[in-house]
């Protein structure tokens, strides 16, 4: 079983220094400008999700605590006792 992808269309201006500039860098790559387009964006997109989920993995872990070793022989009180 396949599952298709479904795309949309963008319509993105441009200054046109840098769309004859993105054709040629498409080009290069053999590809489309569409094509290069959304190659990046999809990477952005990426890199984006990849750096959200670390930071909930970071903050998962921050919440938990470090076992630092040592042992705890005084109860509360008597840390505080003043």
């Amino acid at each position: 079983m396949s599952t298709a992808v479904k795309k949309q269309n963008l319509t993105v201006r441009l200054r046109t220094a840098t769309i004859k500039q993105a054709k040629a860098l498409a080009a290069q790559r053999s590809l489309s400008i569409s094509g290069l387009v959304e190659e990046q964006i999809e990477a952005l997109v990426g890199k984006e999700d990849a750096y959200e989920r670390a930071k909930r993995r970071a903050l998962e872990l921050m919440e938990k605590g470090f076992p630092m070793g040592g042992k705890i022989t005084a109860s509360r009180n008597e840390l505080h006792e003043r």
